[in-house]
C-alpha cells in the first residue's frame, strides 16, 4: 500500500484499462491524445482541448523560435485552472480563425512502467484575425508533450513551446 492508496489504485485500473489488457497499445493510447489535441485546435473545441490536460499541466513557452535556451522561457498561463484557461482559449477563438493547422507525430515514447510518456511533434499551426486578416500569430516548431497515466487515462502535464532546432 502507499501513502496514497487511492491514486495508486487508480492508476492500477487505467493501466489495467489502456497498457496492460491484451491488444491494447500505450503510444496508441498517447497518440489518440495528440490526436484529440489536433481536432480541438482544428474544432476550435474548448471543451475537448481542456480534456487533454492535466490538473498540474504547466506550459512554458520560449521567448522565440530559437530559445532553446530554458533560461530564455517564460510561463505565461500558470498552473493548468480550467476556468481560467478555458477564458483563455475562447478569447482565442473568438478573436481568431484557424487559416491551417499541420501536425507531425514524429516520436512517441512510453517509459518502461507505462504510466509515463512523451510525445514529439512537429506543429504549423496559423491564426488569422478576424478582424483585420492579420496572419503574424503563426505557431510553427517542435514540441515535446510529456504525459502521465491518470484514473481518467493519458494527461498532459507539460509541453514546451514550439522550438525550430534548424
Amino acid at each position: 500500500m502507499t501513502p496514497d492508496g487511492a491514486w495508486f489504485s487508480g492508476v492500477n485500473v487505467a493501466l489495467s484499462r489502456l497498457g496492460d489488457t491484451p491488444g491494447v497499445d500505450a503510444e496508441a493510447s498517447v497518440r489518440e491524445v495528440v490526436d484529440r489535441e489536433t481536432r480541438a485546435w482544428d474544432m476550435q473545441d474548448v471543451g475537448l482541448l481542456l480534456s487533454v490536460f492535466h490538473p498540474d499541466m504547466v506550459w512554458a513557452w520560449p521567448r522565440s523560435y530559437t530559445s532553446v535556451d530554458p533560461v530564455e522561457w517564460r510561463l505565461v498561463m500558470g498552473r493548468f485552472d480550467a476556468q481560467r484557461w478555458r477564458r483563455r482559449y475562447e478569447d482565442l477563438f473568438s478573436r481568431y480563425e484557424l487559416a491551417h493547422n499541420r501536425r507531425s507525430v514524429v516520436r512517441i515514447e512510453v517509459s518502461s512502467e507505462a504510466d509515463g510518456a512523451m510525445a514529439v511533434v512537429d506543429i504549423d499551426t496559423l491564426w488569422r484575425e478576424r478582424s483585420t486578416g492579420d496572419e503574424t500569430n503563426h505557431w510553427r516548431g517542435r514540441t515535446c508533450k510529456l504525459y502521465a497515466l491518470t484514473a481518467e487515462g493519458w494527461k498532459m502535464t507539460s509541453q514546451t513551446g514550439a522550438l525550430q532546432y534548424d
